[in-house]
């Protein structure tokens, strides 16, 4: 996207004057919005660049377990999406807390959610196994798959903890702190995956649970980073994070009423990404291996998308905060601009160099040729959530989850039809089976633009 000059060659000139970057933050520049182009590029950079350090460990384990065989790359697309359905409860919470964040709720929502990770804990330690048994038809990847996540639940207790940081650093937009957290996450998980895995600098050659361990172990030292962060930059008094008299039921289901509904959406919502999983696993080791590969390039190309996202449900609850609420529209539709245009350029990108892509996440040619039509398919669903993840997100920044939800719940429910359609029904390959991605957002993206347009949201109290 240009800058909104008449002329051509004046734009072009302007360019040359000032370069590119500035240019490209002119373009989120909106008279109508209360924020400046600097104003939301800076809270939208440092979640990007934390996002994608974060998201290294999702690639690192991938392209490692890539190398070590197809049963351990589709274990740990299994193992991997049932950890993520758990922390969706937590990042779910996190969300309403964020929004609440001015409030003394950080000490309340870490104690909270110890609890609940806790319970969690204990759950999937003792019904897991079983539940899986009933998913997994194959007996190989069934018991890779528990002996993965046996180690993985431990990172309940961190991650958990690690969201309600989050949520703080980006409710009082002090989002670089993510960016410094991620990174020395990310560097972590890379040296540990890589001597746990493979065995080396002396370490006890692991396979998968090795990058099980790394995981945790990489949350562990994040909070950690958080925790000393915190101690010597925050103002602990103003936050309410020097003290902890008693819990505040009272506050507790305040936080719920915002959070309950963002909780649920985001749990059904990624159980369902972990049905298609499901359902392809029945298609053979080979398919699971390939949608593994394809699920670690959808997520991180979806990072401009989500760094975005969680700006715009930010900026949109401020500005609604600021009784502003007539500028919430105009916000929304410069930032699904940007996002839109930055989608195409990453998806030319993937589109131009795709084996290379896909070598990144394994060696082996016949796999890379398998997974060939998945990313393009793929690729049409990274177009289509460019603007659906913005708009979506502009409706949970007003406050209603409780309507987010039905929206989501609505819109899965045609997804999960197609799904079984495809992968159990008429039984297609693999790439079929990333088609209802599609159908998702646009259905999100048509729900979501109707509530904005027609719904009396600008009634609605945070």
């Amino acid at each position: 996207m240009t800058p909104a000059f008449a002329d051509v060659e004046q734009n072009i000139a302007y360019t040359r004057r000032i370069g590119f970057r500035r240019v490209f933050l002119w373009t989120f520049t909106n008279e109508s919005c209360m924020y400046s182009n600097r104003q939301i590029w800076t809270i939208t950079y440092p979640i990007f660049l934390g996002l994608l350090a974060q998201n290294i460990i999702n690639v690192t384990d991938t392209a490692f377990l890539g190398r070590v065989g197809e049963v351990e790359l589709g274990a740990s697309a299994m193992g991997g999406l049932y950890y993520i359905c758990i922390f969706t409860i937590a990042f779910g919470f996190s969300t309403g807390s964020q929004i609440l964040i001015a409030r003394p709720v950080m000490v309340q929502g870490i104690a909270f959610l110890l609890l609940l990770a806790l319970l969690l804990f204990a759950f999937s330690r003792a019904f897991v196994p079983d539940v899986m048994r009933l998913l997994i038809s194959s007996d190989t990847i069934w018991e890779t798959t528990v002996r993965f996540l046996e180690w993985r639940v431990y990172g309940f207790f961190f991650i958990f903890v690690g969201v309600m940081f989050r949520a703080l650093f980006i409710g009082i937009t002090r989002t670089k702190v993510l960016t410094l957290n991620s990174l020395v996450m990310a560097f972590s998980n890379v040296l540990l995956d890589y001597g746990l895995i493979f065995g080396h600098w002396g370490l006890p050659r692991m396979g998968v649970e090795g990058a099980a361990i790394a995981s945790v172990i990489s949350e562990a030292i994040s909070v950690l980073f958080y925790v000393v962060y915190t101690y010597l930059t925050v103002d602990r008094a103003k936050y309410a994070l020097n003290r902890f008299r008693r819990f505040d039921m009272g506050l507790l289901r305040h936080i719920l009423a915002i959070s309950i509904f963002t909780m649920l959406q985001y749990l059904i919502s990624m159980s369902t990404f972990f049905l298609l999983f499901v359902v392809v696993e029945h298609l053979g080791q080979r398919s699971l291996a390939v949608a593994n590969i394809i699920r670690s390039i959808y997520v991180v190309m979806l990072i401009p998308v989500n760094s975005l996202s969680m700006t715009t449900n930010t900026l949109v609850s401020n500005v609604i905060g600021a009784g502003q609420k007539e500028r919430v529209l105009p916000l929304i539709r410069r930032i699904t601009t940007g996002s839109a245009g930055i989608m195409l350029l990453c998806v030319g990108g993937l589109l131009l160099f795709p084996r290379l892509w896909l070598s990144l996440y394994t060696n082996d040619v016949a796999l890379i040729e398998a997974s060939l039509p998945a990313l393009y398919v793929l690729s049409v669903a990274l177009i289509t959530s460019a603007a659906s993840n913005i708009v979506f997100s502009g409706v949970s920044g007003t406050g209603n989850t409780q309507a987010a939800m039905y929206m989501e719940l609505g819109t899965l429910c045609f997804y999960c039809c197609a799904i079984y359609l495809i992968g159990v029904y008429w039984r297609k390959p693999v790439a079929y089976c990333f088609l209802p991605e599609i159908l998702y957002y646009l259905g999100l993206l048509v729900a979501s633009s109707l509530y904005l347009k027609r719904a009396r949201w600008q009634d609605k109290q945070i």
